[in-house]
């Protein structure tokens, strides 16, 4: 475990605890933050002649969705599909090639789960093209856009479509575009020779078999990867943070991680506790804080992989992993969520002093303080450089409205973050070049509430 806060010795006994009473033989687990040394721990053994340490490589399992989902938006960004494109519009697919890239990704393309075949029976994986020529023997089990059907089958054929449009294998692509710019050393397609072993442990005895090595060919975008629990924290930081581990954009850009995060559909219509967005899963945690990542299943291994956004306490590039030696200890993957939980209960990240900025522009420091819209009253204020807006009577922690001018429309503001992103705030002036009246989102707002006939309060009249 490596040195820091006073907090790792906490995670360091969540870790332990899992371990004992889920009967994992071997669990790697680790915390990455901006602020704070790398913390890492690991309970027990690889099953193998090689020690156990923190460059011991897992299975991470369907963790591998979130590599070809950043992939592919790569590929939107650079111009090469639109999301909304049909996968049939950049591979020759004999059946089902009208569902569309964004309905993959979300899982909600309505495609049966695996490829055709018993593959977890036979653990006979096709290859590129046997995928390709048996997806018309696939059944599309739901309509496209339904609801969400998870699918491994699904990102296979995003793997497949990334390799096209970048002229090369999934694996070569993975290495050039992802894995080498952030470093991520210790993972990769094939395990290294120290790799854990994976294991079922008996339900009913203190036995572990070992569970067969598998390599799952075309099938391999949905869940080939081996890693390790550092590598996998800075990848979940990552997704949580992307500006602080790739500042350049050179992977992604913070707005596409926004876009990926975004949910698309909730994985269960009665208790929407977890949501999908463009491969990857959310899970609140209350106080808005929500948790960016995958969990992971193979033969023998299980892994969780998330990063924290929002919420009071929580550092920069916060992100944390646990990988698993056992199929069946479901408890893993709880377990990041709790590391991180009680990373920032107990170790907060530290507060920023606030400091004097620069005024508003003199322009707009008439308009600034209380307005009222559709009978409610907004707080528009000059905060780091930027216009915003809230509810006055919004409770602690809502974002506010951002605004940024538009530099060819005079009093014309365009709504970049928060409330009603996306939509005009337009002032209007009087003679003396007072700002009276507002449009945002074509609603007119006033210093002085009234109805929608123009009642003022105020006045009565």
């Amino acid at each position: 475990m490596t040195a820091g806060s006073d907090a790792y010795p906490r995670l360091d006994r969540l870790v332990r605890r899992v371990q004992a009473d889920a009967r994992v033989p071997a669990v790697s687990a680790a915390l990455h933050r901006a602020d704070r040394p790398l913390w890492s721990c690991t309970v027990g053994s690889t099953g193998t002649d090689s020690a156990l340490g923190s460059d011991t490589q897992f299975r991470i399992g369907s963790v591998t969705k979130t590599f070809t989902a950043v992939l592919t938006l790569q590929c939107r960004d650079d111009g090469l599909l639109d999301l909304d494109d049909s996968v049939g519009r950049h591979l020759d697919l004999p059946a089902h090639g009208e569902l569309t890239v964004r309905r993959l990704l979300s899982h909600t393309a309505g495609l049966q789960r695996e490829p055709f075949g018993d593959v977890w029976d036979t653990l006979d994986a096709p290859d590129g093209a046997r995928l390709v020529a048996e997806l018309g023997r696939a059944e599309r089990v739901l309509p496209q856009g339904r609801r969400f059907h998870y699918s491994n089958l699904g990102m296979a054929v995003l793997g497949l479509l990334v390799g096209r449009l970048r002229g090369g294998s999934w694996a070569e692509v993975l290495a050039e575009r992802v894995l080498t710019p952030l470093g991520l050393s210790d993972t990769t397609v094939t395990p290294r020779p120290s790799a854990a072993t994976g294991f079922l442990v008996d339900a009913y005895s203190d036995e572990a078999h070992p569970e067969p090595p598998t390599d799952f060919g075309a099938v391999g975008p949905a869940a080939q990867l081996w890693s390790t629990a550092t590598d996998m924290a800075r990848w979940a930081a990552f997704l949580a943070d992307p500006a602080a581990l790739d500042p350049a954009g050179a992977v992604l850009t913070p707005t596409t991680l926004d876009e990926m995060r975004w949910p698309s559909t909730t994985t269960d219509e009665t208790l929407w506790a977890a949501g999908f967005g463009l491969g990857l899963i959310l899970v609140p945690q209350g106080e808005r804080v929500v948790h960016v990542g995958h969990d992971g299943a193979m033969p023998g291994f299980l892994a969780g992989v998330y990063g924290r956004r929002g919420g009071d306490g929580t550092a920069g590039a916060m992100g944390a992993a646990v990988l698993g030696s056992s199929g069946t200890a479901t408890e893993l993957f709880d377990l990041p969520h709790r590391l991180l939980t009680e990373a920032v209960a107990h170790d907060p990240a530290d507060i920023t002093p606030w400091k004097p900025g620069e005024p508003a522009p003199a322009a707009l420091r008439g308009m600034l303080g209380r307005w009222w819209g559709e009978g409610f009253e907004y707080v528009f204020s000059w905060r780091d450089g930027a216009l915003r807006a809230q509810g006055a009577g919004d409770p602690p922690g809502r974002p506010p409205a951002v605004f940024a001018p538009l530099p060819d429309r005079p009093d014309v503001f365009r709504t970049v973050s928060g409330r009603e992103v996306g939509e005009l705030l337009r002032l209007t002036r009087d003679e003396t070049r007072t700002v009276v009246r507002m449009h945002w989102a074509t609603y007119r707002f006033t210093r002085h509430q009234e109805t929608f006939d123009r009642y003022d309060f105020r006045v009565g009249s």
